[in-house]
């Protein structure tokens, strides 16, 4: 007799009925068989599936129920909203089997505590011989033990996996802290830097780049590459480069400098066979003198001038001859070769990692190619970015968006450009007058290459010394009252400027938006000095410029359109009531300086009722907020100080939410 027959000829009562019945010992030795199934076995009968037959396995994990004669429904009411339930009578319904796999499962037990299982089973229809159908048939394993141990193993592959992540993040912050915080921005040279952390699992390497502004006005360009990866080579890194940076900045020469970090590396045996390129350029003629120490030889991309100001990329590109140099601590020499570039010329360092890339041929070709492209603007369309900077950025992105890199990649480019001339603006002792000095500011800065957060400093510091000079200057020499405002960057990469009046020092008229502007002015730059004379008086700031590197982590940034500084949505400050309630909301746009202050401040108080109404200003639109506006706030913000409260809002990062961070404004909220 088939197991199939066994179960066509069991009765609801567990009874078998039918003809061509098995023996008692037959049967017998059956029904102890199925019992002994190492697995669960159910078997459910018509359409309220009632539960025929069930073993052993089944009767253990079900203690304490009635089981034979019930609907499965009843049997495992406490599975009902956990599928299982709705499994068994869809396999009826429809007659097609179903299967799980590890599926969790409570089960209540006699004391009302639950147990916890992972099931792996198989419903079938149970058919008679003519086909049709009879109930259905459950069996599962109970796999709970194997989901432990799966669980235990992925639980253990999340933990590494977050400490290795953890790890990665320490090796790249401290190499974050390692590299320079940002590159000097000098008169007549454009430089720009990027890092791309491998994508091997090994963390951050030992690569590094820096670039030092020597006093004799020269500039030290330096891209390096330490053997090995992870906390070491970072460690031996930062040596290494402070070695040569002090050597440097000091004034030593290319092997003078290479000779201090080779007897590093001697010492220190992680630096063994690091390699460095190191290059000394003069921005003003164009002199370069570099060596290779076991580094790969820079790449010069010539620029032409046919028409207009020279264009990198637009000449031919050709790596300049190896010197012969070996890796550090190796005990070779160090000898230099010499070159020049033109006006336009760039110049390009890089490690290793960017041309031993995975399944590349022709890497030092593409790498040519591909950076002649981005320094001329034939790659990808970045208006705000300079020719170095699109050097250094989307050469990496193009070049292994496809084979992936397997080693960190270092870019250090530079590139000769005109001089700016000085600034100098001459402007009326009229508050109006001072945002088109801003935008004068700001123009020359921008041509300078200066970063957003350098141009928003100088902006503001030299707007407040305008505006202190027109509190005092009148009757100067220039038959009337004449403000000039200089500004030079110097060969070390500071910009030096000067506020000059040529009236008499005076005490102004009492006014409530005043008195502020030089504390403002010394938070913000390097050194200030004010030097009253009889002829006037002359306040002088002194603020280096940087653009920050790059390190980068993906390629998929927003495309950023710079400013149009003379847009009327920027030069013009406008105030608008925003719907608010019982509340006045009102948002402010355009620059809060000495010539606005005094409406912004008379407004502000109107629609706060003297600061009887609770009221929110937002300052996200404003795009220059000088000591006068500030001045204005605290008296808003003083006439608010009953029971109806004032609230700012000012971005992050935003021209206002600085310079309220500075000055320390109460009731600022992001």
């Amino acid at each position: 007799m088939t197991f199939s027959a066994f179960w066509r000829s069991l009765r609801h009562d567990g009874r078998v009925t039918g003809v061509n019945l098995p023996g008692a010992g037959e049967l017998g030795a059956m029904l102890g068989a199925v019992d002994q199934l190492p697995f669960i076995v159910v078997v459910c009968e018509g359409p309220d599936l009632l539960v025929v037959a069930c073993n052993a396995a089944t009767r253990a994990v079900l203690p304490g129920r009635e089981v034979i004669g019930r609907p499965i429904r009843e049997v495992i009411s406490d599975l009902s909203g956990q599928q299982f339930v709705d499994a068994y009578y869809e396999v009826y319904r429809t007659g097609e089997p179903i299967a799980g796999r590890q599926w969790r499962a409570h089960i209540t037990q006699p004391d009302g505590s639950v147990h916890e299982m992972f099931a792996t089973f198989t419903i079938v229809p149970w058919r008679d011989d003519d086909g049709s159908l009879r109930g259905v048939i459950g069996a599962a394993f109970d796999v709970t033990e194997l989901a432990r141990t799966r669980q235990a193993a992925e639980a253990e592959a999340d933990r590494l996996r977050r400490r290795y992540e953890q790890s990665r993040d320490v090796i790249t912050a401290l190499q974050r802290e390692l590299l320079p915080s940002g590159l000097p921005v000098l008169p007549g040279l454009q430089v720009a830097a990027s890092y791309l952390l491998a994508e091997a699992e090994t963390g951050a390497g030992g690569d590094w780049f820096d670039a030092v502004s020597r006093p004799d006005g020269t500039v030290a360009l330096v891209v390096g590459d330490v053997v090995g990866h992870g906390v070491t080579a970072s460690g031996v890194m930062g040596q290494l480069r402070a070695v040569l940076q002090e050597r440097l900045d000091a004034g030593a020469s290319i092997a003078e400098a290479l000779a201090a970090a080779d007897r590093l590396a001697r010492r220190v045996r992680a630096a063994y066979a690091s390699t460095v390129c190191l290059a000394l350029l003069d921005p003003q003629t164009g002199e370069l003198s570099y060596c290779t120490a076991g580094h790969p030889p820079p790449l010069l991309i010539k620029g032409q001038n046919r028409s207009g100001p020279p264009v990198p990329g637009t000449g031919p590109a050709r790596y300049l001859p190896a010197t012969g140099g070996t890796p550090l601590g190796t005990g070779g020499a160090f000898p230099t070769r010499t070159a020049h570039l033109d006006i336009g010329d760039l110049l390009l360092l890089y490690s290793d990692g960017i041309v031993e890339r995975p399944g590349a041929t022709d890497n030092a070709g593409d790498l040519a190619s591909v950076a002649s492209d981005a320094a001329a603007g034939r790659a990808l369309h970045d208006p705000a970015a300079t020719a170095a900077e699109r050097v250094c950025t989307q050469t990496v992105e193009l070049l292994v968006r496809a084979g992936g890199h397997s080693d960190d990649i270092t870019l250090l480019a530079a590139q000769r450009t005109p001089p700016v001339p000085d600034l100098v603006v001459d402007l009326p002792a009229e508050p109006a007058a001072l945002r088109g000095a801003r935008a004068r500011i700001g123009g020359w800065l921008a041509a300078q290459g200066a970063a957003e957060h350098d141009v928003f400093v100088l902006q503001h510091a030299l707007g407040e010394l305008a505006t202190n000079a027109i509190e005092h200057a009148f009757g100067g020499a220039f038959g009337k009252d004449v403000i000039r405002v200089r500004a030079t960057l110097t060969p070390t990469g500071h910009v030096e400027a000067t506020v000059t009046d040529h009236g008499g020092w005076r005490i102004p008229e009492r006014q409530p938006t005043r008195g502020r502007g030089l504390a403002l002015t010394a938070q913000l730059v390097e050194s200030l000095r004010v030097e009253p004379g009889p002829d006037g008086t002359v306040a002088t700031v002194r603020h280096p410029l940087s653009r920050p590197a790059r390190l980068l982590t993906g390629f998929d940034e927003p495309l950023v359109v710079p400013a149009d500084l003379d847009d009327p949505a920027i030069t013009e400050f406008t105030i608008t009531e925003l719907p608010g309630g019982d509340e006045a909301r009102v948002r402010l746009d355009g620059p809060v300086d000495a010539a606005s202050a005094a409406l912004a401040r008379q407004e502000l108080l109107r629609r706060s009722r003297g600061g009887t109404v609770p009221m929110t200003v937002d300052l996200s639109g404003v795009t220059h907020l000088a000591s006068a506006g500030v001045s204005a706030l605290h008296m808003v913000a003083d006439s608010h100080r009953g029971e109806a409260p004032l609230t700012l809002v000012a971005l992050p990062g935003s021209p206002a939410r600085q310079v309220l961070e500075m000055v320390g404004l109460s009731g600022v909220t992001p």
